[in-house]
């Protein structure tokens, strides 16, 4: 056999993979893999997922060829993980502008409330919930604007995800882009794992929280960050 041919016979999420451990990459659950994605490679992987959700819901027993309500359920569902609910690892960061701190602005500034909404890695249920971010810039700091912030968590939040972890990955980023002395976030979400399995509970919800620099060390301006939250002063 040819071994183009034998390459082209081989599932696209099989090469990305072998990609991957060539480089010796991680590529957990919340990881982005974008940089091992080829062009084109997205719209076969979309094609993939398919064929294998046909599979499970085959062994669902679901009779998606007579049952016209789920006869295209398969393909809506590898769009809901490929283009949407899992995108934050298939595709490269939002291209974000920064601006020197011109005006050598050093005042508390929070953005939020911004709503995300991701999935939990180990069920894939719904996450859905609220990020506050409290920056303290310097001089040295780069300034984006508030709209980025909230692609920036988009990006972070658009995987399978354990809330601890997102909003470290979150705070990691903002700091690597824009160099506060201070940088804080808040999360409060619903686990839809809570409410729509296990105890059934949907008026539970988890806060955490990150603390960085200056919010770290001095109390009162983690306290103004925390009182100007609505609920958790």
């Amino acid at each position: 056999m040819n071994p183009v041919d034998a390459d082209e016979g081989t599932p696209v999420s099989v090469k990305i993979r072998e990609r991957l451990l060539a480089a010796r990459k991680r590529f957990n659950a919340n990881d982005n893999i974008a940089d091992f994605v080829e062009p084109g490679e997205l719209e076969l992987l979309l094609d993939e997922v398919e064929e294998k959700m046909k599979g499970v819901l085959s062994s669902l027993v679901i009779d998606t060829e007579r049952d016209h309500n789920t006869d295209q359920t398969a393909r809506r569902v590898a769009k809901l993980y490929v283009n949407e609910v899992f995108r934050g690892r298939y595709v490269s960061a939002p291209a974000i502008t920064e601006f020197p701190n011109a005006e050598h602005l050093n005042e508390l500034m929070i953005v939020g409330p911004i709503t995300v909404r991701s999935a939990c890695s180990h069920h894939l249920c719904p996450v859905i919930g609220q990020i506050w971010i409290g920056v303290l810039p310097n001089e040295h700091t780069n300034v984006i604007g508030l709209s980025k912030y909230a692609r920036l968590a988009e990006w972070i939040m658009g995987r399978p995800q354990i809330q601890e972890e997102a909003v470290v990955q979150l705070a990691d980023l903002i700091q690597q882009k824009t160099q506060p002395d201070g940088l804080a976030i808040v999360m409060e979400a619903t686990h839809f794992c809570m409410g729509w399995r296990g105890v059934k509970d949907m008026n539970s919800k988890m806060i955490n929280s990150v603390m960085r620099g200056s919010f770290l060390k001095d109390p009162n301006l983690r306290r103004e960050f925390l009182s100007l939250i609505p609920g958790k002063g």
